[in-house]
């Protein structure tokens, strides 16, 4: 499951996006399906296309920086339809 040290990566990239799309919702941290190294931070898709792709673009970038200076693949996935979505939920990854 998510060690110490990417629950920590998680919760400073979504302040970080939040900040910057205080629109946006978190809903679960998943592992990717095909990789179960591979986690997902699920979040509120944005009404808005060109807002959404800003998101992708800020993402893209921290995202990327994580990969490099930390060896975890962490990505974002935007859900429009958040029922039944697992995983870890935002009291588990922020709370204490």
């Amino acid at each position: 499951m998510i060690n110490f040290k990417q629950k920590e990566l998680i919760q400073n990239f979504f302040k970080e996006m939040q900040q910057k799309f205080p629109e946006t919702e978190f809903v679960s941290v998943t592992e990717s399906p095909e990789n179960p190294a591979d986690l997902w931070i699920n979040i509120t898709a944005l009404e808005d296309e060109n807002r959404e792709e800003e998101l992708i673009a800020f993402a893209s970038d921290k995202t990327s920086d994580i990969l490099l200076d930390y060896g975890y693949y962490i990505t974002i996935m935007t859900r429009r339809n958040t029922e039944g979505i697992g995983g870890m939920k935002y009291q588990e990854i922020f709370a204490g």
